[in-house]
């Protein structure tokens, strides 16, 4: 069974902050992108810092975007984010995607990116959506897919990294391949097949920019945040082989053959 609540594996360092404010509507939810229409309302399940959500409220001038997250401190920075793009159609709050607390057939859409592989019962989530979808309307949900994640030059150092954030995920009670399950879990959550459009789509990093931001912040990541505080806490893993994991990741982002291929599942619900 799984937890009620899972842990937040990431929380939020500078260097998880980072990548968070990267994300934008065209780069994490282009698959969504064609079912906005100006008038509609959408509500942004763990929208972050508020660039996805932003960039939505701004592709919907004459409708609303409610931006919610489980942590109160990050919901101020998307308040200052859409604030400092002058964005008036947004409001903001703190929620738990298990028992939202909005009436039923409240939004057009209601979308979660990177959220479900965090939460404990990613299918209570997925049903407390789709409540408060209207008919006719889309829960949209991209997560990624750890375990398919690809990269060059081969690094067993790296290989080991990823065995231990899967390690560390699913000890608090989060699923890190979440991409693929997603379709699965819609299912189970109620949605017809037939209203389910599951889709795939990826990051990929592999100029110099690219690779020193990657490479540069999950350096950071393995030393700094939540990740490797649990990793810690947990026996999960050493001070060393975090450190060598982070040096794995400086390796990776000074090399000019370096290549990684991020993989997300997406799906539409039609309600």
């Amino acid at each position: 069974m799984p937890k009620e609540t899972a842990t937040y594996i990431h929380g939020h360092h500078e260097s998880v902050l980072r990548s968070h404010a990267w994300r934008t509507a065209e780069n994490s939810a282009a698959y969504l992108l064609p079912e906005l229409r100006a008038d509609s309302t959408i509500l942004d399940i763990g929208c972050g810092p508020g660039t996805i959500s932003a960039d939505f409220a701004a592709r919907v001038p004459d409708g609303h975007v409610t931006a919610v997250d489980y942590a109160p401190g990050i919901v101020e920075q998307a308040r200052k984010e859409a604030e400092s793009r002058g964005l008036e159609n947004m409001t903001f709050g703190v929620a738990d995607v298990h028992e939202l607390q909005y009436a039923d057939d409240s939004f057009d859409v209601v979308h979660a990116h990177q959220v479900l592989q965090h939460v404990g019962d990613p299918v209570q989530a997925l049903r407390e959506m789709r409540r408060v979808a209207k008919p006719g309307g889309v829960v949209a949900v991209r997560d990624s897919d750890y375990r398919a994640f690809t990269w060059f030059p081969e690094s067993e150092v790296l290989s080991k990294w990823l065995d231990l954030y899967e390690e560390v995920a699913r000890a608090g009670g989060g699923e890190p391949n979440a991409g693929r399950m997603l379709k699965a879990w819609a299912l189970r959550a109620g949605f017809a097949e037939e209203a389910v459009k599951a889709t795939s789509t990826t990051w990929t990093f592999s100029n110099e920019q690219e690779r020193d931001w990657w490479g540069g912040l999950w350096a950071d990541r393995a030393l700094h945040s939540d990740f490797a505080k649990q990793a810690l806490a947990g026996g999960h893993a050493t001070d060393e082989e975090l450190q060598a994991i982070s040096e794995a990741w400086k390796t990776w982002g000074e090399n000019s053959q370096g290549w990684l291929m991020i993989p997300h599942g997406e799906i539409l619900a039609r309600v």
